[in-house]
């Protein structure tokens, strides 16, 4: 049988939770009565919907099947629209043999249309899969030129990194909607990932001694109950309080400088993120002073700008040359004190220009007394793609090199600063 449309494994499994099961269960090539005999009805509306329209004529020598019992048909149109587009193919046009042409309705959706048909047809998890594909893989940037439908979709971390993607190309009121999905989706980000920092970077919390922060992450509540014990009003059956008590850090905050250089090539996108988020969560600690820049073939340096990574994400100019001994330069020359001093290059280590250069300017670095990491990649689900050579021969002259999670990068710098 000709598998006709372009459903590749994620249209698979978007058709298979529409219709709450598989069809790769079941063989096509049953004995007796023809190659499909044996097989419901039901069974083959599924296949048709997984194999799309060219598969119309092989299944009608069931003699069960026929075009107009096709069940699934405001689905097959609606993931139609989308993944029919692997043979390149538009809305409007005509069909391929076999495939669909005029009559069928696809030519009438529009980008806002599909989405509102994919939105009543699907489970989210299954929408936020048909979002990412005609983003990702089919490049329906329509879905961010237009200011309702933008505000529609399910703001998340593969949201933000198309919107920092096509930015360039949004104008007018689109703009003020993006950056106020970006805003969310980095709220939320630093809202996950704040509290461990702090606790990794600022010290572990001391039980055994009276905190001069007030505050509610770090209330003792336990202490704070047993020494107000004594103030139970059994009359009125009520708990008094007359002094809340705090936990204590394990040591007193000491103040490192925290440098983070951040290529912005295409392929650091995620990193991009990543690193935005946490150096503002830096900036927020007393145990340390943090510096931002980014870097192409120019350097721009964010250090004002840190209370808002918002502002930074849309100011970041994605691909672009890459000039790392020129960033490593720049970050040299805002290094006070060496002894105390974490430089973070974050960056693929594709340098654009002679390397002899970037590994002289990181040997300055590291001989001058400063600390040097070199993160290929700084997010939870990265696979790195970078210079091998250039990340051995870091390493071998005293730098540490890793792909690390954003929790793993606050654990290295409070291992040092603690």
């Amino acid at each position: 049988m000709e598998t006709g449309t372009g459903m590749n494994g994620e249209a698979n499994r978007a058709a298979e939770a529409s219709t709450g099961t598989g069809a790769g269960g079941e063989s096509l090539g049953a004995s007796g009565g023809g190659p499909n005999a044996g097989m419901s009805r039901e069974t083959l509306n599924r296949w048709r919907l997984l194999l799309g329209a060219s598969a119309d004529e092989a299944l009608a020598e069931t003699g069960d099947y026929a075009q107009e019992t096709f069940a699934y048909r405001e689905l097959d149109e609606a993931l139609g629209y989308l993944y029919d587009r692997e043979y390149g193919e538009e809305q409007g046009y005509q069909g391929r043999s076999g495939g669909r042409g005029g009559g069928r309705g696809g030519s009438s959706l529009t980008v806002p249309g599909w989405l509102g048909r994919v939105r009543k047809l699907f489970p989210r998890e299954t929408v936020e899969i048909l979002e990412k594909q005609a983003l990702d893989r089919y490049g329906l940037s329509e879905l961010l030129a237009d200011k309702k439908v933008l505000e529609s979709l399910e703001p998340n971390i593969n949201l933000l990194k198309n919107i920092l993607q096509f930015k360039s190309r949004m104008k007018g009121e689109v703009v003020a909607s993006a950056k106020e999905i970006v805003r969310r989706v980095v709220e939320d980000l630093r809202r996950k990932l704040e509290s461990e920092v702090r606790e990794q970077i600022s010290g572990k919390r001391n039980r055994y001694a009276d905190g001069r922060v007030r505050s509610l992450r770090s209330l003792n509540m336990k202490k704070t109950i047993s020494r107000n014990l004594k103030n139970y009003d059994r009359d009125n059956r009520r708990f008094v309080v007359d002094r809340l008590y705090f936990d204590g850090r394990v040591q007193p905050y000491n103040k490192w400088h925290v440098v983070i250089a951040v290529d912005e090539s295409g392929s650091m996108l995620d990193s991009v993120i990543y690193s935005a988020v946490m150096a503002s969560i830096f900036y927020r600690l007393n145990a340390l002073k943090t510096s931002l820049f980014v870097f192409d073939t120019e350097v721009v340096d964010f250090s004002g700008r840190l209370e808002d990574p918002v502002d930074v994400l849309m100011s970041v100019q994605l691909g672009g040359g890459t000039h790392i001994a020129k960033a490593l330069r720049y970050g040299e020359t805002l290094i006070e004190n060496p002894g105390r001093t974490l430089f973070i290059l974050v960056s693929d280590l594709e340098e654009g220009y002679p390397a002899q250069h970037m590994y002289r300017a990181a040997k300055d670095i590291l001989d001058g007394g400063s600390r040097l990491l070199a993160l290929t990649a700084l997010n939870f689900e990265g696979h790195p793609v970078y210079d091998e050579r250039a990340a051995r021969t870091f390493a071998d002259m005293g730098a540490e090199v890793a792909a690390l999670t954003p929790d793993a990068l606050a654990e290295w710098i409070g291992r040092i600063v603690n």
